[in-house]
């Protein structure tokens, strides 16, 4: 019935993996030019540790991946992995896992006069109005393939 739905039955997070025993990647101090690259960047400051940039609360943080298009013009596509926090509260226009009659989805969080709505970032999926609503948490960031 929804879009980028998994049943909460067969749900299971990802895990996020311990960091092994050398958990950085190098990261270049500079800016990266979109345009002309520049010669005086060939050189690493440290490493960086992307848990560090990633994720705020780790116990509270788990990785969901996207099955289908209903958030693509939030920039959310069909195989995305989404970093979600269960630590934050749903504000107005969160993007938000939810859970309605059983089934999960990823949708916009907005109050209307109705109540909670959940709008899809396409606009050939309706505005969901649902009569019970909870919400698993908050996406923070979405790991997209290019």
């Amino acid at each position: 019935m929804f879009d980028t739905v998994r049943s909460v039955k067969s749900w299971r997070p990802y895990t996020l993996a311990q960091p092994a025993l050398h958990p950085g990647l190098p990261f270049a101090p500079d800016l990266v030019p979109a345009g002309w690259p520049s010669p005086a960047q060939d050189y690493f400051d440290r490493d960086i540790d992307l848990n560090e940039h990633l994720i705020r609360n780790r116990p509270a943080t788990f990785l969901v991946r996207v099955a289908g298009d209903s958030m693509i013009n939030a920039g959310i596509s069909d195989g995305d992995e989404l970093i979600v926090d269960r630590s934050l509260e749903a504000g107005e226009g969160s993007v938000v896992i939810a859970v309605i009659d059983g089934e999960m989805t990823v949708k916009r969080l907005h109050f209307g006069a109705r109540g909670p709505e959940l709008h899809p970032a396409n606009p050939t999926y309706p505005v969901l109005h649902p009569c019970e609503l909870e919400i698993w948490g908050v996406v923070t960031r979405c790991l997209h393939r290019l």
